[in-house]
């Protein structure tokens, strides 16, 4: 994968994958869209990034002592500077 993405490492870190989005946060991972994997070499990329963003996402949650449920905090609002 040409993307590094270490998970819950920061607030900026995003991947698109077709029209799948994959957002860093430091308390989650947020995944939005939608992607066709199709039977071809561009779906076998496109599936292997998703796999190593879940893998990476599955072993940086297996190394923390985690609570049962973590209380996830509203993005915060921004005034529109084009108004």
């Amino acid at each position: 994968m040409g993307t590094k993405f270490e998970p819950f490492a920061n607030e900026s870190d995003a991947v698109s994958v077709g029209e799948l989005n994959v957002e860093n946060r430091v308390d989650r991972i947020s995944v939005f869209g939608s992607v066709d994997i199709t039977c071809d070499k561009a779906g076998l990329a496109k599936i292997r990034v998703l796999k190593s963003i879940v893998d990476a996402t599955a072993e940086a949650l297996a190394q923390r002592e985690l609570p049962d449920k973590v209380a996830v905090k509203p993005s915060g609002k921004v005034d529109n500077p084009f108004e």
